[in-house]
């Protein structure tokens, strides 16, 4: 199984190509002088909050109700991109159906183009508990708004801290 960031596992008939999962409290860092402080989360902040904590409670309404109509999400799991509350819900499903993944922000970084890196601490589990998968992964959502436009998976610049 391929995970995000070139960490590669094998299992039985799976293809991963990176997950989404749980939230605990995060810290907000700036990447730039003149960007956010842990002082001044940016709204965006609470609501990616409020998404993941709706993601790990396996609360799809909640989590879609955070998306614009015509948002567009990595099918982490399969590969590719859903468009719309619908496909993310069929995605989740189906997703949630096969493995447990569980993902925790640890960091917050505001782009100069107004996108949030988030770096994630992901574990995936399969439906028996056996951990597949425990690593740092970057989740960069766009906004409009006000709620979530996209949300993409990518590595993580070499000098963000994991924790």
């Amino acid at each position: 199984m391929e995970l995000a960031c070139g960490a590669t596992l094998s299992n039985s008939n799976s293809h991963f190509e990176t997950l989404i999962c749980t939230m605990k409290p995060a810290v907000t860092l700036p990447l730039m002088s003149n960007q956010l402080t842990s002082d001044q989360p940016a709204p965006e902040i609470a609501l990616l909050h409020r998404a993941y904590a709706a993601f790990n409670a396996r609360d799809i309404d909640a989590a879609l109700a955070l998306m614009t109509p015509d948002v567009v999400w990595p099918r982490a799991f399969k590969g590719g991109f859903v468009h719309g509350p619908e496909e993310v819900r069929a995605y989740w499903t189906e997703q949630w159906s096969e493995i447990s993944a569980h993902v925790e922000p640890i960091f917050f970084y505001l782009e100069e183009t107004g996108r949030i890196l988030v770096n994630v601490h992901q574990v995936v589990r399969d439906l028996a508990g056996v951990v597949l998968a425990d690593e740092h992964v970057g989740h960069r959502f766009t906004f409009e708004h006000g709620l979530i436009q996209a949300m993409e998976v990518c590595p993580l610049p070499s000098s963000i801290p994991e924790s």
